[in-house]
């Protein structure tokens, strides 16, 4: 039964789930979130680039924790100042 909390078609392609993908490959939170954002953009919404957008700042902020390992966990900032909202 597909519905808004379980299996929403903008996260379904072709018989499979952005959520399937995301743990068939172990993705940490700001990647699972890259795929989610990319695997919906222009279908929840007719607009594309929010969801684009979201993806990119999870995109940075992966790059950010990378780039900073040892940084301490207030210093890993996003690289865009854009608020993201779901």
């Amino acid at each position: 039964m597909t519905t808004q909390i379980n299996h929403p078609d903008y996260y379904n392609a072709n018989g499979y789930e952005a959520i399937e993908y995301i743990e068939a490959f172990n993705l940490n939170f700001n990647l699972g979130n890259v795929v989610k954002y990319v695997t919906r953009a222009g279908k929840k919404d007719a607009d594309a680039v929010p969801d684009l957008q979201k993806a990119k700042w999870y995109i940075d902020r992966e790059l950010n924790r990378r780039s900073n390992q040892n940084a301490p966990e207030d210093y890993l900032i996003p690289l865009s100042t854009q608020e993201i909202t779901e």
